[in-house]
C-alpha cells in the first residue's frame, strides 16, 4: 500500500467518523450547530478529495475552536485519537519533504499500536484485572445501556477471568503482529471486533469508528518497516 493510498483511506474514514459525531451535535446542541455544520461541510470536502489540503487545514483549525469551546477533548480517548489522526494527516499533507510526510503519517500507526500495548499494561498491573474483578464491575455497575441479561455475566467469575486475560494477552502481544502481514490483518480484525462488541454492549460507538480510522496507517507502517 502506497503512502498516498493509505493517507487517502485514512482521510475518508476520518471524515465519515467526524460527520457521524457532528450529526449527534446537530440534534442536541443548537448553540454549537454552526460549528458542527461547518465541520460536516469540511469533512464532505475531505471525503470528496476536493481543494486538498485546505479542508484538512480547516478541520485542524476548527478542532482548536472546539477544544476551547468544550474545554478539552470532552469524549476522552476517542476524541484524542480523532485529533491525533486529523493533525497527523494535516501535517503530512502540508510538509513538502517525502520523509516528513512518512514520519507524520507513520506516527499515527505507531500511536495506534501503543494504544493497545499501554492499555494492556495498565490492565495487567491492576490486581482487579488479573483476578477478573474489574470486568465483573464493568458489567455490574456500568452506566452504559447493558442489557439485563448481560449484567448476569458479573456472576460468572471463571468466564470473566478468561475474558480478562484474553484481552490483556491480545493487547500486550499486538506489536508482534507487525512481524507478519497476515498476522497484522488478523490482529486488526480481532481488535475491530472487540471495539464493535464494546459499541454494541456499552454504547462506545465512537471508539469503533475512530480507531478504525488509524488502521490504514499501521498497515502502511508495517509494509514500510518489514
Amino acid at each position: 500500500m502506497s503512502l498516498h493510498l493509505a493517507a487517502r483511506l485514512t482521510q475518508v474514514l476520518l471524515a465519515l467518523a467526524l460527520i457521524q459525531q457532528s450529526l449527534e451535535h446537530l440534534s442536541v446542541s443548537p448553540r454549537n450547530r454552526p460549528l458542527f455544520a461547518l465541520r460536516i461541510a469540511l469533512c464532505a470536502a475531505v471525503a470528496a478529495g476536493v481543494f486538498a489540503p485546505w479542508p484538512l487545514v480547516g478541520l485542524a483549525l476548527l478542532s482548536l475552536v472546539l477544544l476551547t469551546r468544550f474545554q478539552g477533548p470532552y469524549n476522552g480517548g476517542s476524541d484524542r485519537m480523532g485529533l491525533l489522526a486529523l493533525w497527523c494527516l494535516t501535517l503530512s499533507a502540508l510538509v513538502p519533504s517525502p520523509r516528513l510526510k512518512e514520519l507524520f503519517f507513520g506516527y499515527l500507526g505507531l500511536q495506534l499500536m501503543l494504544s493497545y500495548v499501554v492499555s494492556g499494561w495498565v490492565k495487567i498491573v491492576n490486581p482487579d484485572w488479573r483476578k477478573g474483578v474489574a470486568l465483573a464491575q464493568v458489567f455490574r455497575f456500568s452506566a452504559y445501556p447493558v442489557a439485563e441479561s448481560l449484567r448476569g455475566w458479573a456472576a460468572r467469575p471463571r468466564l470473566l477471568l478468561a475474558m480478562s486475560w484474553a484481552v490483556m494477552a491480545f493487547e500486550l502481544a499486538f506489536p508482534l503482529t507487525l512481524l507478519w502481514r497476515p498476522a497484522l490483518i488478523a490482529g486488526l480484525v480481532v481488535a475491530a471486533s472487540f471495539h464493535l462488541a464494546n459499541a454494541c454492549l456499552f454504547g462506545l460507538n465512537r471508539f469503533f469508528w475512530t480507531w478504525l480510522v488509524a488502521y490504514p496507517a499501521i498497515l502502511w507502517l508495517q509494509a514500510r518497516l518489514v
